[in-house]
């Protein structure tokens, strides 16, 4: 009787023990596909850039750290302009796609100034779907209209590809956002926004944007304010023309390696005359 209980019990012990093994084996599975899942693409995080090294320095370890806890294999990808015309959020977001299409497949645009703080449901992972717009209107600090799509934009190099990239003819602040909106809505891409989030527009990103060191330029001249409201879906990234003057593999200061591309781009004054302030000289 006693040989038979003890036969009993090595038996359960062992029944108990390979159906852990069992379990741990398909979990680890799982765990190791998605992990190849997420490992088989590769992000560039594209920054538009001019003059703001300290915030730089604040981007950098802060978005490693989150891309980093996300599995996220990427490379940052500074675009520098270092030309005297007024800023071009787009043709620099354009330039950055053109200079690292060819090793990644997924690009988010992201402001420097705006940093995600929701690591557990805000995700970089490739955006299989169609772009996905992190920086939703729904949890912005700052901006809350329907078709506000700026700030932190996934999208596939394919997706991107396809609707021509953004257009180069916006000078100054703003208004490209909207044109890169209406791209997207005239191919029928679908745009995703994340939502039912457990933090809101206190809590979802922080803005680290100092008004009073970077001021916005907002002036429009001449028919500038007409023009920026045509689509023009043929003026985008391959119509984009810029220098490449310098490329540069970096390390911040916090030890994190990113590329420093800086560039001069190209203004047609046919086309826009307004992407440099007009002078004494040119206002009379």
């Amino acid at each position: 009787m006693f040989n038979i209980r003890r036969w009993i019990r090595w038996i359960l012990f062992y029944s108990c023990l390979s159906s852990l093994c069992t379990f741990w084996y398909l979990t680890a599975i799982d765990s190791n596909v998605e992990l190849k899942s997420v490992q088989e693409h590769r992000l560039a995080v594209i920054v538009p850039f001019r003059d703001r090294a300290k915030e730089l320095e604040i981007f950098l370890p802060h978005m490693r750290q989150f891309l980093k806890s996300q599995s996220i294999e990427h490379v940052f990808m500074i675009i520098n302009q270092i030309d005297k015309h007024r800023f071009n959020r787009a043709a620099l977001i354009n330039i950055g796609f053109i200079e690292s299409c060819s090793f990644v497949d997924y690009i988010v645009m992201h402001d420097i100034d705006l940093l995600p703080l929701n690591q557990r449901e805000l995700s970089y992972r490739y955006p299989e779907h169609g772009p996905v717009h992190l920086a939703s209107p729904e949890y912005h600090p700052m901006y809350h209209y329907a078709t506000y799509v700026g700030g932190i934009l996934m999208i596939s190099c394919r997706d991107f590809e396809r609707i021509n990239g953004m257009s180069p003819l916006y000078w100054g602040w703003g208004r490209e956002d909207d044109n890169f909106y209406v791209r997207m809505r005239r191919v029928g891409m679908k745009l995703s926004r994340p939502t039912k989030l457990s933090t809101n527009t206190t809590n979802t990103f922080e803005h680290i944007h100092d008004k009073g060191v970077h001021k916005r330029d907002y002036a429009r001249y001449g028919q500038q304010k007409e023009e920026g409201n045509k689509v023009r879906p043929e003026m985008g990234w391959n119509t984009t023309k810029y220098d490449l003057i310098d490329k540069n593999l970096r390390i911040s200061n916090q030890g994190i390696e990113y590329w420093m591309l800086d560039v001069n781009i190209f203004c047609d004054y046919s086309l826009t005359p307004w992407c440099d302030h007009p002078t004494n000289e040119t206002r009379k």
